[in-house]
């Protein structure tokens, strides 16, 4: 599957260099699970260890133009939570869910990103563990790591490493996704309770495209350290919207939209969890790959989603640029919901989504799974707006 708008600004949405590259790697102890499981670090057998990275990727490059059009250093104070919840709901897709050790990792370009701009993001980190804290996720900062890299990083990067032990028999395996599954899909847009103000659905990936399709040659003009040089002048800021400019269909300026911090589901999940775990036969965060990036998990599948959202106001002006088609828009973006279940009961399912909306948190069945032959490799089938997309 090849993304063009995206690969042609230097980035891979499905990365498939990169599994190539790690494709000889050792599975760990649950294999075809979301996240890695490896031999439990303090020695249990009883338990295992996942040690997950992951980041705030180049929605950093937003704040920092933020920042410079406004003079507000509050606008890098998102980007921690960007970066933690980038590793929070990809573990709670095994159920690693409690007791999570949190190490920050923060490279900057000193000659343009000053002290007030980390201890922005420093006191992100602190709000974010203290709100989940009060939902019950319990998530302690470990220290980490501030390299002035100028050489390296043009502006700013936000990463964090998540460690957690988890009772194997907790342990969410999406190898055992199967065909009869339904599919819950919880919304990436709107406002949770547990969230501060509406949420445009962006989270942490798909932000370069986003960027350079909706910003205006005006930052190209005036901002070349927020971009690489190895983008040309024709995939650099090809848009029409300044970052002060109201968003279409939406109550929020278009900064505001990409810059929502992204949401976590972890208050969602831990509740399905303690009371659907038997009925829930795998978890997928839709991140890097979008909706396509379940066909990665199970096997001899084909994924079939008939019943997505509206593409919400941000997605539509990404699309309405007409830099992307809406096949690569799935694969790029999670295009309106970011978390699914894979139910084998229809019980199990209204109970989810009568959990999500508790927390006022939309949610819908978005599809199901059928059989493939032995040997078949997954796809997946997206129906959206009378047409069908394939990815296989």
């Amino acid at each position: 599957m090849s993304a063009e708008s995206y690969l042609s600004r230097g980035v891979s949405p499905t990365k498939d260099d990169v599994k190539a590259a790690v494709k000889n790697q050792d599975k760990g102890v649950f294999p075809g699970a979301f996240c890695k499981l490896i031999e439990d670090i303090a020695g249990d057998p009883e338990y295992c260890t996942a040690l997950h990275a992951d980041g705030a990727g180049t929605k950093s490059s937003v704040a920092y133009l933020m920042y410079k059009e406004t003079g507000n250093y509050d606008w890098f104070k998102g980007l921690a939570q960007d970066s933690l919840v980038m590793n929070t709901d990809d573990l709670a897709c095994v159920g690693a869910i409690n007791n999570l050790s949190l190490s920050n990792t923060i490279g900057r370009n000193a000659h343009l990103v000053d002290g007030k701009a980390i201890a922005k993001v420093i006191e992100g980190y602190d709000e974010m563990i203290g709100k989940m804290a009060d939902l019950g996720i319990d998530i302690k900062m470990c220290g980490g790591e501030t390299a002035d890299v100028g050489d390296l990083v043009r502006t700013l990067i936000v990463d964090s490493t998540i460690v957690a032990r988890e009772r194997r028999d907790n342990i969410i395996n999406a190898a055992n996704i199967q065909p009869g599954d339904v599919i819950v899909g919880l919304a990436s847009f709107g406002q949770a309770t547990y969230e501060d103000s509406y949420n445009s659905g962006m989270s942490s990936n798909g932000l370069t495209a986003a960027r350079h399709m909706l910003l205006s040659k005006y930052y190209f003009e005036n901002y070349k350290e927020s971009f690489s040089d190895t983008i040309g002048e024709d995939k650099a800021y090809c848009g029409k919207f300044r970052l002060t400019d109201k968003l279409p269909g939406s109550g929020q300026t278009v900064g505001e939209a990409i810059l929502s911090p992204t949401r976590t589901f972890l208050p969602v999940i831990k509740e399905v969890l303690d009371n659907y775990k038997g009925s829930v036969d795998g978890i997928i965060h839709c991140t890097g790959g979008g909706q396509a990036k379940c066909r990665d998990f199970g096997k001899n599948i084909r994924y079939v989603k008939d019943n997505l959202f509206e593409l919400p106001p941000l997605f539509k002006a990404i699309y309405e640029s007409g830099e992307i088609p809406m096949k690569e828009m799935f694969q790029v973006f999670n295009c309106g919901h970011r978390v699914e279940f894979y139910c084998n009961s229809e019980e199990a399912a209204q109970g989810i989504m009568a959990i999500a909306s508790k927390f006022n948190i939309e949610s819908r069945i978005v599809g199901h799974v059928e059989a493939l032959p032995e040997g078949s490799d997954n796809e997946v089938v997206i129906r959206y707006g009378g047409e069908e997309y394939l990815y296989n």
